[in-house]
């Protein structure tokens, strides 16, 4: 299944009114010509400033609904193409206090979003994934491991219909409402900083790549693979010096539930990962509903990693100040 046809489909994304939704809705409106766009989300606050800021976009509708509500779903998901799944709770110290709350929307709710795919026939389904589900510390990355098999092992259930499940895995986004660099910006009118750990690693990301790279898994996926982009690393020292240059630095220690650095391909996932020049495609370790290999590429060295600290491209302070002016 490659080569998807966005002009005339329809899309819905799961958790619409966030900034990766914000984003992909600009995009899909800019470069393509999709029948119908839906946001799905239970914001109507953030639905309503979304309407005005894409008014002139009559393609774009507005769904009030929780992915723990599979019947809302089911209705949602009714002649849908498309289902980019963005739906999370993402902050870890606020689903250590509300575990419960954590599994719900992000394990039963991803079951939710493949259960509602399936039953309406939709051709695609792409979950967005997070470094932190690579051998997690915390509960927010445990639930978006499981997320992540779910959506691969989804396939199993889909098998013999239309419908194909995947995951893109990506690392902390520029831009993004939990970016740290407004808080860096805040922090630099007191000339003081606050720096968890001198050694601490992360990935780094733009809101458009990490569109264009979800739309590039609905182009080329058979379903059940997980792609990382190869995508820089920073420091988050030389973000300081990029963000605050001359201010003070506090080290404040390593919050709880937090690592030095971070993967986004284990060694252990290293066996079944593809390479390709800009991205690792991680195919399934059960297909039962393919058996074609990945075309293309070279299997990733056994027993590598690909991580934040070990990264090849690491981005320099000009080169971080470049991108946050951008």
């Amino acid at each position: 299944m490659t080569g998807f046809d966005w002009a005339g489909a329809s899309v819905l994304i799961t958790g619409g009114t966030g900034s990766f939704g914000n984003k992909m809705v600009e995009v899909l409106l800019r470069d393509y010509a999709p029948r119908r766009v839906v946001i799905f989300s239970r914001d109507e606050l953030k639905q309503h400033e979304m309407r005005l800021r894409f008014a002139n976009a009559p393609s774009v509708r507005y769904f009030i609904g929780d992915v723990r509500d599979r019947d809302r779903l089911n209705r949602a998901f009714y002649g849908v193409d498309v289902v980019i799944h963005a739906a999370a709770l993402k902050q870890v110290p606020a689903a250590e206090y509300n575990p419960f709350e954590a599994v719900q929307t992000n394990i039963v709710g991803a079951k939710n979003v493949i259960d509602a795919a399936i039953d309406n026939q939709v051709s695609r389904v792409v979950a967005l994934s997070t470094d932190k589900a690579v051998n997690p510390v915390n509960l927010y990355g445990a639930t978006k491991l499981v997320a992540e098999k779910l959506f691969i092992q989804g396939n199993a259930y889909a098998s013999g219909r239309d419908t194909r499940l995947s995951c893109v895995r990506y690392g902390n986004v520029i831009g993004s409402r939990g970016s740290v660099v407004p808080l860096f910006m805040e922090q630099r009118e007191t000339g003081k900083i606050g720096i968890t750990d001198e050694r601490m690693t992360r990935f780094w990301i733009t809101l458009e790549q990490g569109v264009q790279l979800v739309m590039r898994a609905v182009d080329e996926m058979r379903g059940g693979e997980v792609f990382v982009p190869k995508i820089p690393s920073m420091h988050l020292t030389d973000l300081a010096k990029a963000v605050a240059p001359g201010c003070e630095w506090e080290i404040t220690g390593i919050r709880p539930g937090e690592k030095v650095d971070e993967t986004l391909v284990g060694e252990d996932e290293s066996r079944h990962t593809i390479e390709l020049d800009d991205l690792f495609v991680i195919e399934p370790q059960f297909p039962w509903w393919t058996s074609d290999p990945w075309p293309g590429g070279r299997p990733m060295e056994e027993g590598t990693r690909y991580g934040s600290d070990n990264n090849p491209m690491q981005l320099s302070v000009e080169a971080l100040r470049a991108l946050i002016q951008e």
